[in-house]
């Protein structure tokens, strides 16, 4: 069952390697490797955070952020992504939870005008080194490719 304390053991400062799929549902086996920092912060009384990420992409940094809020209710996460290039699209939040230590979260979206379905992973939640993973669906969650893996490594507050 998901508490709001779900996400505190990502709440600091953090250096990320990410490795992403050049391209995504094309059967694409070419990945991008790079460096990234990001900072979280709880929000909300605890019923919610926010990171802030720097992405050294290859071809040139920006940032982003990711928002969470905690549903006691309903004992769910919504996680939305902002991508600072394009600072006016929301992306379609991705709902769930936590279970066994295992963080999932899906949603409905769109890839090239086709309908996909979206898994956020959160896995190795209680080691020093956390991991994020992005999956896309173009059958409904019969079959997903994973198109980004982010590994965390926590970094020293700055005084």
């Amino acid at each position: 069952m998901s508490t709001s304390q779900d996400f505190d053991f990502l709440i600091g400062r953090w250096k990320i390697r990410h490795r992403r799929l050049k391209q995504r549902l094309l059967d694409c086996q070419d990945w991008d490797e790079f460096d990234g920092e990001c900072r979280m912060w709880p929000l909300l009384n605890g019923l919610g955070n926010i990171d802030d990420n720097v992405l050294q992409l290859p071809d040139g940094p920006y940032r982003a952020l990711s928002m969470r809020t905690f549903d006691p209710a309903t004992g769910q996460w919504a996680i939305w992504w902002v991508d600072g290039r394009n600072p006016h699209r929301l992306d379609p939040p991705v709902v769930g939870g936590f279970e066994g230590g295992v963080g999932e979260f899906q949603c409905d979206d769109e890839l090239r005008g086709q309908p996909i379905r979206v898994r956020y992973m959160w896995t190795d939640t209680t080691t020093g080194s956390p991991r994020w993973q992005q999956a896309f669906s173009p059958d409904g969650g019969a079959t997903w490719e994973t198109n980004w893996v982010m590994d965390f490594e926590r970094l020293a507050e700055a005084g």
